[in-house]
């Protein structure tokens, strides 16, 4: 996966507080920071999230 640009990384940071109740995407080098357990409604919301905000900017004529 390419790394995303600032904006990008933003919303995606939005969606994984949103949804997984995560503080950051950021690796923190510690099993207990880095891995959870996701319940697969969250997983299909936040998905959707991510999908409608790839959408929006799709309209706005911006690159992910």
């Amino acid at each position: 996966m390419k790394n995303p640009n600032k904006k990008t990384s933003k919303i995606l940071e939005q969606i994984a507080i949103k949804h997984f109740d995560i503080e950051t995407l950021e690796t923190r080098h510690s099993d207990r920071l880095d891995f959870h357990d996701v319940a697969v409604w969250n997983m299909r919301d936040a998905l959707q999230a991510a999908f409608d905000a790839g959408r929006q900017a799709a309209g706005e004529g911006e690159s992910a």
